[in-house]
Parts: C-alpha cells; structure tokens; sequence
C-alpha cells in the first residue's frame, strides 16, 4: 500500500514539475508571436521616406538679393501661391481657437490663460511674439516668416540684415566684401528648404514658458537628437519620425487638439480609413494592438495607450512643476537677483517668483476624453478652490474617456480681489513687470491690451494646468506592469476613485468569499486526489 502511494505521489511531483517547467514555454512561445499592433504599425509607415522633388537653389526667384525676412517670404510666395492664404487661416497665425464663442475667445491671441507667463496680452507681449511665425515680434500685423518652420539652415536674421545693411553703406572696400559674404549667407538659408523637422517645431515647443523644457515634460530639446530609449518613434536609432509624421498636415493645417477641440473624433486605423489624421496611437496600431490572448487589449476602452507606454517624463532635463508669482519682486542690495536649485535650475528669481522643477517624473492620471476646459480672464473664479486654467474633461461614464497622463503645474498668481477675475499683467518691454516690478501699473496695461476691467485690488490664487504626456515613449521593455496599478501600496491610479480596480481596491466580504473559493477548491482537490488513490489500492488487493 505504501510502494503505490508513493508511486502516486511520484507522479503527482512529475506532473508538477512538467507544469512549472513547460506551461511557461508554452506561454513563451505566445509571447513570441508578433503583436498586431505592431505588424499595422510596420506597413503603416513602410513609406514614411519622402524624398523632395525640389532644390531650391535652382529657383531664380531665390537666386537675388535680400535686404529683410519678408522678402525672403515673397519669394517663397511667386511659386507657393496659396500658402500664404491658407496659412493665415491656421491657428499657428491666428493664435485663436475657431470654435470658442466670440465674446469669450481662447488662444494665445484671445482671453486664454496659462500659469506660467499668465498672458499673451492680445498678442501685444513682445516676448510671447518672439514664437508667433512672422518675421518680427509685431503678431499678425507681420508677414508671414516661411523659413520658421521650413528652413534648414539656423541663423540670427536680425543680426545678419544689419551688417548686411551696415557693410552695402560702407565707404570701405573691405567692409563691402563683408556685405557679399553676409549676401551669400542670407542666400544659402533661403535655399536651405524643406520639411519641418524636430528642431523647427522645437524652436518654439520646446521653450513654451520662457526656457527649455519648462512647460511640457515630455517637449524640450532632448528631442531633436534622441536615442530610442527617449522615444521609441523619433529616436535616430529607432524610426526616426519628425513630428509631422504623425502630426499630419492639410493646407498647412497641423493635426492635434485645439483647447476644447480633440485632436480627433475617432479612433479608427489607417488600414480601415486612410484620409484619418495619424495624429493617435490607434490610427497605426489599431486599438486591439496586442495579441488576441494578452489581458491588455481588455482596457484599450478605459486606458489610453500613453498610460502604460509613457511611464516617466523629463527623463533629461527638469520640467517646471510649481510657480508663485506672489514672491516675486524682491532684490538685493536694489537689484533683482536669480538663485539656481540643485536641478541647475532657477528655484528663484526676483522678476519671477519661486520655481520648482523635478525630473524623471510619474504623470498624473485623469479621466481624458481629448477636450481640455479652463477659465480665462472674462471669468469669475472661486479664489477659495483651485482655479482650474487647464484640465481635462471627461470621466469614466464617458464612451469616449480614458484614463490618460498629465503633466500637472501647479502655481500662484494675481487676480482681480473685487472682480474675481485672472489679472494679465504685461510683462516684456520697457513698461512691462520684468522692468518696473510694479503689479499695478502692469496689470492696468494688461487689462487695457484685452479691453478688461481692473478695480485696482491684488490678491493670489492658486492655479492648475494640464499638459498631456504623449511623447517620450518609452521602448515596450519598459512599459508598466500589470502590479504598478494593480497593487494596494503605491498604486499608480490612487488618486482616481469611482470604480474598483482588482488588486488596488479592497471589499472585505469579496476578500473572504474569494479565498474561501480558492481553500475549498483546493480543499476539494486534496480529498479528491487521496479518495482515489485509497479507493484504487482498495480495489487491487481485492
């Protein structure tokens, strides 16, 4: 009796280590099939090369002199004669959401506010205009600066039409030669032609809010040269896409969200539509991008892919996470100072408060359904709350929400006490606050720009805004895992509350019912398995 009970037992342990040993394979070998996702995403972008079918050296329009940026741009526009027409339609010119209600418009050029500069004052701040894509700081009452996001070759116009300038005037031969070699250099950038690259859209997104990297977390200048761990899409060792390639381009239209606007209304795959925007995940990937029998594919409808393939943010240089403006204004010794953190970035400056700055940050996650909503400076607030500039709207009774994740700024700064508006202080320029340090005359000149009302009275609120994490993809190594959610400690979705998430949340009759399954279960196969091995040694010595 005993020999067979161990003969039984020895191969149950057989069974056992045939189970550990080989089902793992077997899910191995699953693993190794390749995701669908993946396979779209491949013929997606099998001809993303597009080589141009110009050279702009060759054009005689580009071959004479110039003596300013605009005539560089009417030269552009002899041959490209409908791109000024159209571009002047974009919000890149406008600066003003099309679809927000005209008494309260948003945009750069309109009543939108952010935490970081406030205001663009009606385009009327010189140094917000520095990005706008015209040849000078003047708004929309420049021309049109076609080299911005189309030239190749970066150089200091201003600085090289003065000497230009300087030397044509000069009596001395020498100087005039100088003037030729600045002529030839002009030239050579206005033949230097092409389409935008990382560093032209850069140029102006990677230094939103005054300095690289400050606003975004996940745009700054690590971007124009990254490897594939940055960015599994535009890493030089990866697939190497410019922004347009996903960010796709209709009559000079750039695809993305506009404040209230998603940046697209379906999450269709090229292969099922092939006019769509690529501007999301699915239109490459498909939104059942896994393999069939991989658990993930279950939350494409909940999850966006951003919140698992985007774990971390200002993985090279620090983001700005935090900015009071209530105390800025101190000086030293009467003059305004600057103190650098241990990041190598300002934690104070007298012109603009204190700073906090992180790297290598976790998003935060929020309910997402593509529109983000704000107050702007028409607005009554509740100074006693968050004044939410920037947050996205949605929630999980929303078909079309998911769970995204943000880059969240937190600040402080002046609002109208009696009003109980957002104030829009200038800031730039010989009247602005960076020059006088007074809050009062500032918000009055500001106010004047918008046409608001202003009572005089200064008070601090404290603010919100949202930027979506949705580059620096990370390489799918490094995906989350299943418990960096799923978990009770440090879940990263503790702070969304609504719904119960497996492994995160707790119910205490479901705990016990649930292991009382699994000990009775277990239970049950233990007397199951000793019943039949008695009953067989039973019926053999009979």
């Amino acid at each position: 009796m005993r020999a067979k009970l161990r003969r039984h037992l020895y191969i149950f342990s057989l069974l056992g280590i045939f189970s550990l040993l080989f089902v793992p394979m077997l899910s191995f070998a699953n693993q190794e099939q390749e995701a669908p996702g993946l396979k779209l995403a491949r013929q997606a972008v099998k001809a993303q090369k597009n080589p141009t079918t110009a050279d702009h050296s060759q054009f005689k329009a580009l071959q004479q002199a110039f003596t300013s940026g605009p005539e560089i741009s009417k030269a552009c526009i002899s041959c490209h004669t409908k791109a000024a027409d159209q571009l002047k339609k974009t919000l890149h010119w406008t600066w003003i959401d099309p679809d927000s209600p005209k008494d309260n418009q948003k945009g750069k050029a309109g009543y939108s506010l952010n935490n970081y500069c406030i205001s663009a004052n009606g385009m009327n701040d010189l140094h917000c205009n520095k990005c706008h894509i015209g040849w000078n700081t003047d708004g929309k009452k420049s021309e049109i600066d076609c080299l911005k996001c189309h030239g190749q070759k970066k150089i200091n116009w201003e600085e090289i039409f003065e000497d230009y300038k300087y030397f044509t005037e000069s009596k001395d031969p020498e100087e005039n030669a100088f003037a030729k070699d600045a002529q030839a250099e002009i030239r050579e950038a206005a033949q230097s032609i092409g389409r935008p690259t990382r560093k032209n859209c850069g140029s102006c997104h990677f230094t939103g809010g005054g300095g690289d990297g400050v606003k975004h977390g996940d745009l700054d200048t690590s971007l124009i040269n990254p490897n594939r761990a940055l960015d599994v899409h535009m890493g030089y060792d990866g697939q190497d896409f410019e922004c347009t390639r996903c960010h796709t381009t209709i009559a000079h239209r750039v695809a993305g969200r506009v404040y209230g606007t998603p940046a697209s209304k379906t999450r269709k795959s090229l292969l099922e539509h092939d006019l769509e925007p690529k501007i999301m995940c699915e239109s490459c990937h498909s939104d059942k991008p896994h393999r069939s029998s991989d658990k993930m594919n279950d939350h494409t409808d909940k999850v966006a892919c951003q919140t698992c393939h985007v774990p971390e943010i200002a993985k090279v240089i620090p983001v700005q996470t935090w900015w009071d403006w209530s105390k800025a204004g101190k000086k030293k010794d009467g003059k305004p100072y600057s103190v650098d953190g241990p990041l190598g970035r300002p934690v104070y400056r007298s012109i603009k408060g204190e700073n906090k700055w992180e790297k290598n940050v976790t998003p935060k996650y929020l309910w997402f359904n593509g529109s983000i909503q704000g107050a702007t400076a028409k607005d009554i607030i509740d100074p006693t709350k968050l004044v939410k500039l920037a947050w996205p709207e949605g929630d999980r009774n929303d078909k079309n929400a998911r769970i995204f994740p943000f880059n969240v700024h937190l600040g402080k700064q002046p609002y109208d006490a009696e009003n109980k508006t957002i104030v829009t202080p200038l800031l730039s320029g010989e009247h602005g606050y960076w020059t006088t340090f007074d809050w009062q005359d500032s918000i009055q000149r500001g106010a004047k720009h918008l046409n608001l009302p202003f009572s005089g009275k200064i008070d601090f609120v404290e603010t919100g805004y949202v930027f979506p994490s949705t580059h620096m993809v990370a390489p799918k190594e490094e995906a989350l895992e299943c418990n960096q959610c799923h978990t009770r400690p440090e879940s990263r979705l503790a702070d969304l509350a609504g719904f119960y998430m497996p492994g995160r949340d707790r119910f205490k009759p479901v705990d016990i019912a649930g292991w009382a399954i699994v000990l009775c279960s277990f239970g049950g196969i233990v007397l199951h398995a000793l019943g039949r091995i008695f009953t067989t040694g039973r019926k053999k010595e009979e």
